[in-house]
């Protein structure tokens, strides 16, 4: 079991030719997605085929049904989720020429931030996932820390994605500061390369902070590991039309974990001691399945048969 832990909210993405009132006003058509990246990267681990339970607070209105609907169909176990009377978080889109997207969020009040650490992980939890706007919005940063904590010292394998909106973080040193805290209770750290030039330091530093690997993504060039002992190997990137980039890097997410799981090597040795081999087949399956979510609008990962093998 891999479980997810972190936001569910709903994106607001334009589609079309502005209309609200005119072309005049420019005020776009904006329809609602399902999304969050840990919401992402749960529904990506179903659709690829992994068993993965999800770990939040939804709210109980229509968007918050829709979002437990979404889970449910990609074969998300949702017994973890806590549910609350708050309203579902939002974050508005604006997508560049390039695909590229950056968000506005809406996050006053909304349900999520009141996630309360649960007493234990589910059963037969080999590995969870933490990241996003999760770890910046109180009070509930602080209960996922707790839980990323107490799943490290229970020796879960835990993966960090701290996927950065910088809008939403206050105080940048403070939250840079808790940055560095984190990675001794993280097994497995991807970030983009904006990521890390926000962040400051480098991969080797975070890697001599506790981490096994360090996976930098590299928007279309690709993917990059750097391990605890020194090695680093690189794949390319998928060539594809691209639509939008929303939920590739958690689409990457889902990809490294359910290939890691394929390899049984979800464990914190097991990583470290994965070699060029086996990081050269979980990088570019990877980038192949974070390709397909870039061929097609919003955040859809792709399905266990759009993808090849991970063992490939």
């Amino acid at each position: 079991m891999i479980v997810v832990a972190g936001e569910a909210l709903i994106d607001l993405v334009p589609q079309g030719v502005p209309t609200g009132g005119g072309p005049a006003t420019g005020l776009p058509d904006l329809a609602p997605r399902l999304g969050g990246g840990p919401y992402n990267t749960a529904v990506a681990l179903g659709r690829l085929g992994s068993s993965v339970a999800f770990c939040s607070r939804v709210s109980r209105d229509a968007f918050g049904e829709a979002l437990l609907g979404g889970l449910r169909a990609a074969g998300v176990d949702v017994s973890p989720v806590q549910r609350g009377d708050e309203p579902t978080t939002l974050a508005v889109a604006s997508i560049g020429a390039d695909g590229s997207a950056a968000y506005s969020f809406y996050v006053e009040g909304t349900a999520d931030r009141l996630f309360a650490a649960p007493e234990a992980l589910p059963a037969g939890t080999r590995a969870v996932s933490f990241g996003t706007c999760s770890l910046a919005l109180e009070p509930g940063a602080t209960a996922y820390e707790d839980m990323m904590r107490s799943a490290a010292a229970q020796g879960v394998c835990t993966a960090l994605d701290p996927n950065i909106r910088a809008g939403l973080i206050p105080d940048a040193d403070a939250y840079r500061a808790r940055f560095k805290n984190w990675l001794a209770s993280t097994t497995l750290l991807k970030l983009s390369e904006d990521d890390a030039e926000w962040l400051g330091g480098t991969p080797q530093e975070w890697l001599a902070a506790g981490p096994a690997a360090v996976v930098l993504t590299r928007g279309g060039e690709g993917l990059t590991v750097l391990t605890r002992d020194g090695g680093e190997y690189s794949v390319p990137g998928e060539r594809v039309d691209v639509v939008d980039t929303i939920g590739a890097g958690d689409t990457v997410n889902a990809a490294l974990l359910h290939g890691l799981s394929h390899q049984d090597a979800l464990s914190p040795a097991a990583i470290a001691g994965l070699d060029g081999a086996g990081w050269s087949r979980l990088l570019g399956f990877a980038a192949r399945a974070a390709a397909v979510t870039c061929s097609r609008a919003g955040a859809e990962p792709p399905y266990a048969g759009e993808v090849a093998d991970p063992a490939r």
